[in-house]
């Protein structure tokens, strides 16, 4: 199933019938991706007086309660309201859903005992393939880029995270939305800084509200890098997160 689009005057075709899912799944227990020493998910039969939502113990249907939190429980995509005093949605954020994007793929550098990305791996990454025209969302793969990333627990590792400067570079060249396979873009222990989180949405001076993170996806080896479109799709909390599926579809 073709589309053709038009994105600053450039017209691009698009195949529907090949996503590129960047989302995890999320199950019961401790086969997923965690970090930040939230607990497992728990996906449990809900009951009430004789009914029980589980046809397997005699219910005559299944009907699950789902407990999780999107900030350590898999895939996820968040608003400026995760660092700001004043409640901010996400579903009252994000109005748009389609995107362009630039997938890249970098190998975070040691600095003393961090693996840090740094602007300027992004910026070489960026210019190694023909750039968007309008580059509206950027999605960073790391190195290595292991199956591992499915099912690892980062709570207490250190894992790597975004150089501030790359935060800043992307708020004033216009990039909105942030996509990365790591639990968050900034360092795991930092005192409570989130220099990263706040440079990219320009919090508190002037906040960029329709501006997202997306963390913890994952990248297929098979997926190249380059040019695609971005299907950004939440699910609708009243919530600063939500629980997300970015999709990718590419651009020829």
């Amino acid at each position: 199933m073709l589309a053709k689009i038009s994105v600053n005057q450039h017209e691009y075709t698009v195949d529907l019938a090949k996503p590129c899912d960047l989302s995890m799944p999320l199950r019961a227990g401790k086969k997923n991706v965690s970090a930040f020493y939230i607990p497992d998910v728990r996906i449990e039969p809900f009951g009430i007086g004789n009914f029980v939502g589980a046809v397997s113990r005699g219910g005559a249907c299944n009907v699950n309660n789902i407990f999780f939190s999107p900030h350590g429980n898999g895939t996820h995509t968040e608003c400026v309201g995760h660092i700001s005093k004043e409640f901010i949605s996400l579903n009252q954020c994000l109005k748009e859903f389609f995107f362009p994007a630039k997938l890249i793929t970098i190998a975070p550098e040691k600095k003393k005992d961090d693996l840090v990305i740094t602007l300027s791996q992004i910026k070489k990454a960026i210019s190694a393939k023909p750039v968007l025209q309008d580059l509206k969302a950027l999605v960073i793969r790391t190195l290595p880029n292991g199956k591992n990333k499915l099912t690892m627990n980062y709570s207490g590792t250190n894992p790597p995270y975004l150089e501030a400067a790359a935060g800043q570079w992307m708020h004033d060249n216009g990039v909105d939305h942030l996509l990365l396979d790591l639990p968050s873009v900034d360092r795991e222990m930092d005192g409570g800084k989130l220099a990263a989180h706040h440079t990219f949405w320009n919090y508190p001076a002037k906040p960029r509200m329709h501006a997202t993170i997306s963390e913890l996806i994952y990248v297929h080896e098979k997926v190249k890098d380059g040019n695609y479109l971005l299907n950004l799709m939440i699910a609708s909390f009243e919530n600063d997160a939500s629980p997300s599926k970015p999709v990718l579809y590419a651009l020829k």
